[in-house]
């Protein structure tokens, strides 16, 4: 079986949870056309929702009911996260995503930024219709990082950086928008432990997006073009490239090893066996 049929079946664990967040998605933004329908597309294509997929999980796992204000965190966070797309286009010139015209292509980057601030703002109704000062203050820190992310991104374009700065711009751009998701989940359920909901957040966070550049190695290669060095090509350095992608296995097999040692504590039942595959699942690129 193969990748996306076994994540269709994890999926269909929390289907009914995330169609709640869909819903929320498109009660989140009221704007004209011609702005409209491109927009709500973005919001609305099929994706993995993985971040929600993985929050939602973890709060069954632990016996912990979905109810309003857990979908409204995930549609915040999904506004958050489509709105970085948005805005990626514009700094990448991306003519298309997901097989679509991108905002930038289809107006102009001006109207795009514009859009991308929109769904953030809406992200921001999302949180206060929460009325948790925890999470909130938690999103303000996250949005920061995120783009303090970008920025040390863009400064190191074309430059050798170490493997210690790849995992910590990685945990920035990536594994903090897994963790405003989780961890923000674990606040709002007043059970959890934060501190034990951030590190697994972070650990899947940083092993998605190890796993994500070792794709685009293998594939496409358009970071490399972009000059942005990732773990493939940090660690064949030493060895002329040779076993960069063997070594990067490793690395990322180690952020999933510590994501499983993290559920642990938790009782086996069928949610925390799905949160298990999913780990399983990014083993495999």
């Amino acid at each position: 079986m193969g990748f996306n049929e076994e994540y269709n079946k994890i999926f269909e664990l929390v289907k009914a949870d995330i169609s709640k967040v869909s819903e929320e998605l498109q009660n989140s933004i009221s704007i004209k056309e011609p702005l409209y329908t491109p927009l709500n597309y973005i919001i609305s294509a099929p994706s993995k929702h993985i971040r929600a997929l993985s929050a939602f999980l973890y709060l069954r796992a632990n016996n912990i009911n979905i109810d309003f204000v857990h979908i409204k965190l995930q549609a915040a966070v999904e506004l958050i996260h489509n709105a970085s797309l948005i805005h990626d286009d514009i700094i990448d010139e991306s003519s298309t995503r997901r097989n679509e015209k991108t905002l930038n292509t289809l107006f102009d980057n001006k109207l795009a930024v514009l859009a991308g601030d929109y769904l953030l703002a809406a992200a921001l109704n999302k949180l206060d219709e929460i009325k948790n000062f925890e999470v909130t203050g938690l999103f303000a820190e996250i949005m920061k990082t995120m783009c303090l992310g970008e920025i040390n991104q863009y400064f190191a374009r074309y430059k050798t950086v170490t493997i210690e700065e790849y995992i910590d711009k990685s945990r920035s751009k990536t594994a903090s928008l897994f963790q405003a998701a989780i961890e923000g989940s674990a606040i709002l359920s007043g059970m959890l432990s934060r501190v034990e909901a951030k590190e697994f957040a972070l650990n899947l966070g940083i092993a998605f997006q190890i796993r994500d550049d070792l794709i685009n190695y293998k594939t496409t290669r358009t970071d490399l073009q972009s000059g942005i060095y990732t773990a493939p090509v940090i660690l064949g350095q030493t060895s002329g490239g040779s076993d960069g992608i063997e070594k990067t296995l490793r690395l990322l097999n180690n952020y999933i090893d510590k994501s499983f040692d993290l559920l642990d504590k938790i009782e086996n039942n069928t949610f925390k066996e799905a949160l298990v595959a999913l780990l399983e699942l990014l083993k495999h690129e």
